[in-house]
This record gives C-alpha cells, structure tokens and sequence, in this order.
C-alpha cells in the first residue's frame, strides 16, 4: 500500500504518507492558550506520517472565531511546546498551521473592533460561529497598506515562535476564503493599490506572506495550503485558473518545501464559470514543490491519487477525527469510526479525545 510506504518532505522523514489536515476544533481558552487536552489529541494521532495542526492564529488582529488557540503570546508558545514534545516522544512529525481569517470573524470576538479585509466587503450567505451563537457577516474594515505590512510581519514572527515552540515547520494558510485567499478574489479585493486590480497585485500578498516565512525560519521548514476552486467563504473569482496559474508560477520561484493543494467540496459547489477539472490534475502538474493533496480522500481514492504519481501524500481530514489510528485502521482493512458532527467544534474531551483506537 502506497499510503504506508516511508517518505521524504523537505528535510523530514515521514513513517507515511498519509498527513492528517488542519481542522479547527476550538478547545483552546480564552486566552488562546492549548491546555492537556490538546496533547492527547495530537498524541493519539502521531502514527500519521505528517501532522498538521488547526489552524493558528498569527496575532490577535488575526483571530476570527471563538477558543481558537494563537502563537504569539509567551504561554501560547509555552503550552504548545507540550504538544510538540509528546507528539515527538511518539514517533510523530507536526506543522504549525499559520492563520489570518481576515473577514472570516465577527466583532464579538474581537473585543468590538470590525475584521481586516482587503476591501470593505462581507461575506453574503453566510453566517459565523461566535461566542454568541450564529451571527451575519458584518462589514469588514479595509486593511491598510501599514497594517498589511504589520501582518507580513507576523506572519514572520509567528513562524519563528512555531520553531520556537518546537514544530517541526509551518505553512502559510492560503486556502478556504482566510486573509489571504481574499486577496486573490474579486469578490473580496476591490483594491485599486498594488495590492488589487491584475492578478500580479492580487497575489502579491501571499507571495510576500511566504517570503517573510521562508526568510524567518528557512524554506526546507515552510509549506503553503491552497484551494483554487473551493469557494467556500463567498471567494468568487473571475479568472480562477489563471489567477490560481500565475500564484503557482511565481510559488515555483520560490525555495520552500511543499503545497498543500485542497480539493473543491461537493457541499460547496463551483460557480458556474469555473473549470470542472480535477484540482490535482489540472495544478498540481504545474507545481516544482511536493504535492500534498488534500479533501474527501478515502483509502482507495487517495491510493489512486498516489498511482498518478504527482501527489506524493494525501492529507485526511474528518476521517482522523474519528480514527486517531487511521494508518493501523488502513493497513488492517479495519471497519472506520464515525465523527460525531456535533462535537467537532468546541466543547471537552467528549468527541474530541474519547473516539477509541483499536487497540483500546
């Protein structure tokens, strides 16, 4: 079986090539601060080849949704050090995954002050997960060109705070309609500085995001995640493969170790406008670094996936929730749990750190 056989990522070993993907399940405090449970969570996943942490915030200014835990405090950095060592005491690879949710966030949480955006633009259709319950998306305060510099300059900081707190690298969260998706949509970005306008000035900030992390911490330790097609968040854009394209061209000039390429949801269906093809066929082919390929993958899809030849991990999400052995549970041909939905987001050990392993 592919999915089991040793890999290389940079300058990591990995036992698998099976990577567990960020997903957010908000158990830190208030202060965004990850206490033992968090340990166990990851603990009890660290048979993957590959963790990818939930999202983490870069700096209060980023933070969107409720109990989500940041890096850029010193007991934020401190706490997380117990997750890295246990994870690593077990056997296991983990990277930070680095957060701005830009409009994706709600005054509740934010002490009463707006979300940053690239242009004063909300999220229509939706609605977002406070502290208070489900409320509309409001109108976003347009980000500054001195704030985006700020923010370029977390980005940095933070990816030094993960290595710090002993992650093993970080990747810039580029993907399902955060910061800096936003920019690169003109449902988002109606800029008319360089930030906005052409697809050149439109990725302009993901491209300075992940040369602040690759300056703060070294390329071999940095990766991105992308979704092109996924327009989750209300990221509709009006050239999508040609954007997507020229990001990717430009990623390619860049030394650093690997894209995590995130396929569409079924759930979230693309405009019409959009191409049909295959994500993974249609970009990854363009991609220099390594291909992680992620979404909606089971054991026989992402074996064929890896058949292909151009992704060389497949990264599961919900599958691992459920099945904190899923690579035993895989080699075994064992019969897989079910996530209880209810519980991913919030609340305590139940549907969090309870799901049984096999050996239990």
């Amino acid at each position: 079986m592919k999915l089991l056989e040793k890999t290389q990522l940079g300058n990591l070993s990995l036992k698998n090539k099976m990577a567990m993907s960020a997903m957010t399940r908000s158990r830190a405090d208030i202060h965004g601060i990850v206490g033992e449970m968090t340990v166990a969570y990851y603990t009890q996943r660290a048979s993957a080849g590959l963790l990818f942490t939930e999202a983490i915030r870069i700096s209060e200014d980023a933070t969107g949704s409720p109990l989500t835990p940041g890096i850029f405090t010193p007991e934020q950095i401190e706490a997380w050090k117990k997750v890295t060592q246990a994870v690593h005491d077990n056997g296991g690879v983990i990277i930070a995954q680095l957060w701005h949710t830009g409009r994706v966030g709600h005054s509740v949480e934010r002490n009463g002050k707006l979300p940053l955006a690239p242009s004063a633009l909300p999220i229509r259709g939706m609605q977002h997960f406070t502290s208070q319950g489900m409320k509309d998306y409001e109108v976003p305060q347009e980000i500054t060109i001195s704030e985006i510099r700020q923010t370029i300059k977390d980005y940095g900081t933070a990816a030094k705070n993960a290595i710090e707190a002993g992650f093993d690298g970080v990747e810039l969260h580029a993907a399902n309609g955060y910061l800096p998706s936003q920019f690169l949509a003109e449902s988002s970005n109606q800029r008319t500085d360089k930030y906005g306008g052409s697809i050149p000035n439109k990725a302009r900030f993901v491209l300075e995001a992940m040369q602040a992390l690759i300056s703060a911490v070294g390329g071999e330790k940095v990766g991105i995640k992308i979704s092109p097609f996924h327009p989750y968040g209300e990221m509709i854009l009006d050239d999508p493969a040609g954007t997507y394209t020229y990001l990717i061209e430009e990623l390619n000039k860049l030394d650093f170790a690997y894209v995590e390429l995130m396929r569409r949801s079924p759930y979230f269906p693309s405009p019409a406008h959009y191409p049909k093809d295959d994500e993974i066929e249609f970009f990854g082919r363009k991609i220099f670094q390594t291909v992680i390929a992620n979404a909606g993958y089971d054991k026989e899809s992402a074996e064929a996936e890896l058949d292909k030849g151009i992704a060389k991990l497949i990264s599961f999400g919900t599958l691992f929730i459920a099945n904190p052995d899923l690579p035993q549970r895989f080699e075994k041909n064992a019969a897989l749990s079910e996530p209880d939905k209810a519980t991913m987001f919030g609340g305590a050990e139940h549907g969090y750190i309870d799901y049984p392993s096999l050996n239990d």
